[in-house]
């Protein structure tokens, strides 16, 4: 069978490809003296080595989806967790997950993604499965109540209908399993198209936050080119409205995209004082809509 072109492997009831046949020890990307995983991320190009810079960008989703991990592991009562990283692209969450021994399979539209993230997979030696698909097909892919835990990180700024999406996550999640939100700030937007100068994109987004909504502003609402974009209550209602319970909001980069890298990376004591500061900020409410992205977890 294919989907969307591509060849899957039969495994099981389900097909798909598998990259790397051995488990080796691992960690969350960014995560311990190994530092990331090769390959391309927000690190930056493939082989290039995890900054101090990129460390205070990525730290606080990294931590938040460990604790999260474990707790989900603790209730399972068990160490393997089976995972879904929806919108997965070249692995960058994905293959430290299935370093740590979870089952992972990433479902991504992209096959040069799918491609890069089995390079990846390979170079850590861990077994990762993969299948060319959209978020809609998850159902399709793992079956109803089938993961403790769905990936979808920077994903409802590109799916059809972001509601949809999130109803899907719902359906392929065990009664005690979550789903693990990264989504893009609307808020965030305009302060950085203001300081880059785009002083006309950034007042129409701006329209559309003061327009009250609540909803996701994207192009077609707003005239300006790019993704769309969420606040916070709006990502909330996404996730209340798949019938699932959203957890503690996190901000995401609340300042990590204001500071040049330059100089995190020329003193390792500001790289750390910026990561400490990311992620002290991310827990304070007042930064969640000004961070370049929110995290939240919805529950089951």
């Amino acid at each position: 069978m294919s989907v969307g072109g591509t060849r899957l492997v039969p495994s099981g009831d389900r097909e798909v490809a598998v990259a790397g046949d051995r488990h080796a020890p691992g960690a969350l990307a960014g995560a311990g003296a190994a530092g990331a995983p090769p390959g391309r991320d927000a690190a930056g190009a493939p082989g290039r080595p995890w900054s101090r810079y990129d460390d205070a960008r990525t730290g606080v989703a990294r931590d938040i989806l460990r604790t999260v991990i474990s707790a989900l592991a603790a209730q399972a009562g068990r160490a393997r967790l089976d995972i879904l990283d929806a919108g997965g692209g070249t692995g960058g969450f994905a293959v430290p997950l299935a370093g740590l021994g979870h089952n992972v399979t990433v479902i991504d539209p992209s096959p040069d993604s799918l491609a890069a993230a089995e390079r990846r997979a390979a170079e850590m030696n861990v077994p990762l499965s993969m299948v060319q698909g959209d978020v809609t097909d998850l159902a399709m892919v793992a079956g109803e109540a089938s993961a403790d835990l769905v990936l979808c990180h920077s994903v409802l700024e590109y799916v059809d209908s972001p509601a949809d999406a999130m109803a899907s996550i719902a359906q392929v999640l065990r009664p005690a399993g979550a789903v693990s939100v990264l989504a893009a700030s609307s808020v965030a937007a305009v302060i950085h198209r203001a300081l880059a100068g785009r002083f006309d994109d950034a007042r129409r987004l701006l329209g559309e936050i003061g327009g009250g909504s609540g909803g996701p502003a994207g192009p077609a609402a707003t005239g300006v080119a790019g993704p769309r974009r969420f606040t916070l209550a709006s990502v909330v209602g996404l996730i209340e409205g798949a019938g699932l319970r959203a957890g503690r909001a996190h901000g995401v980069r609340v300042f990590a995209d204001l500071v040049p890298g330059m100089f995190a990376d020329a003193d390792p004591g500001a790289a750390d004082a910026l990561l400490a500061l990311e992620q002290a900020a991310s827990a304070h409410p007042a930064f969640h809509d000004i961070a370049t992205q929110f995290h939240i977890v919805g529950y089951r």
